[in-house]
């Protein structure tokens, strides 16, 4: 974590500035440079809560002080006294997290394990795909970007963070698991900057970003417009929103697909990747081929851990998501893209802003 990072950072929970405990300092290398970075720390809200840093990564999720006990037992001392304050001030809010995201971030952690950085298209997509897309989906150019700050709340593989990085752009990429440490690992740009964090708890600085961007991550959560509400606050007045949605369809396999997710889904993950490798692939793999996808074994395996593993896969139709936005004060509504499995939804914050209901 460097500077740049920590001021864009606040709690999750009380919205408040973290105060940096550095514990080991290292030099990360990028494209052309190397940069002072904190590899290990603590970061402290005013009160209550503290969160880690760990192989450069702040780790900003609620529970995080839960899943990395082994971590603060090594490097703060009064850890169970400030957890059993936690459980003490908290405990419904705390139970509430672990419940819902326990099952999710399985799922994510291993879908992109699965990934291969030198091999493997994004959704059928290489690296200079992603970046033309995104610019289609939020309405912008490669020059538009330049003076841009950007929060992608659900980066992924963060490969799409690095293009967007490239033109110049402060990019700020959050995921929900473990799959944060490898896009980490693998940035190369100095401007692209990951954290973990929770879209119905974005650790971040409030009416500060250009651009927020989610595409196909408010629909694995457990009421997607929750989540969009969480996120739109981190929007500047002026600002822009894009999110992307699966939309229903009236299709018969489609339908029967998400009936059997309901029950699948609810297995333990490793079970469900075995049971997907063994029935759903070789259908998909042939499928695939016959209609001149080419796509990786990885990438099919991707594509279906995708759809049938999260917890969470809701579908919305255009003229729901456009209510959203307006009910949140956005204006210059448009989708900008569809295709067979969703859309893209962008609008721009009213310039008054929500200084009187949020703090940043």
């Amino acid at each position: 974590m460097n500077d740049l990072l920590h001021n864009l950072l606040r709690c999750p929970v009380t919205r408040s500035k973290l105060r940096l405990k550095a514990i080991s300092r290292s030099l990360k290398n990028y494209n052309e440079t190397e940069e002072d970075i904190v590899t290990e720390g603590i970061l402290f809200a005013d009160e209550d809560w503290f969160y880690p840093i760990i192989n450069g990564i702040p780790r900003l999720i609620v529970e995080s002080f839960i899943d990395y006990e082994d971590f603060f037992l090594k490097h703060l001392p009064d850890y169970r006294e400030r957890r059993k304050k936690l459980f003490q001030k908290y405990e419904p809010l705390i139970d509430l997290v672990c419940e819902k995201n326990r099952r999710t971030k399985k799922s994510f952690s291993l879908e992109w394990q699965l990934f291969d950085y030198d091999k493997d298209k994004t959704w059928n997509e290489k690296s200079a795909g992603l970046l033309d897309r995104f610019l289609i989906e939020t309405n912008e150019s490669k020059d538009s970007l330049k003076t841009k700050l950007i929060f992608d709340a659900g980066c992924g593989n963060g490969l799409l963070n690095q293009k967007i990085a490239e033109q110049g752009t402060v990019i700020l990429g959050m995921d929900f698991s473990k799959s944060i440490e490898r896009a980490y690992l693998h940035n190369k740009e100095r401007t692209a900057l990951f954290i973990q964090g929770d879209v119905q708890f974005p650790p971040v600085i409030f009416e500060e970003f250009d651009i927020v961007h989610s595409s196909g991550v408010l629909i694995c959560t457990n009421n997607t417009e929750l989540s969009f509400s969480c996120i739109s606050p981190c929007v500047k007045p002026g600002g822009k929103l894009s999110v992307w949605l699966y939309a229903p369809r009236k299709d018969f396999i489609h339908n029967m697909f998400n009936f059997l997710r309901r029950f699948t889904s609810k297995l333990p993950i490793q079970i469900q990747y075995y049971i997907y490798l063994i029935t759903l692939f070789p259908i998909s793999f042939i499928i695939k081929r016959l209609k001149g996808n080419k796509q990786n074994a990885r990438e099919i395996m991707v594509t279906i851990l995708d759809w049938f593993s999260p917890e969470f896969r809701w579908e919305h139709s255009t003229q729901e998501a456009t209510s959203w936005f307006h009910k949140r004060q956005f204006n210059a509504i448009q989708i900008t893209t569809s295709d067979i499995f969703g859309f893209n939804i962008i609008g721009t914050r009213n310039d008054i802003g929500i200084n009187n209901t949020f703090r940043k």
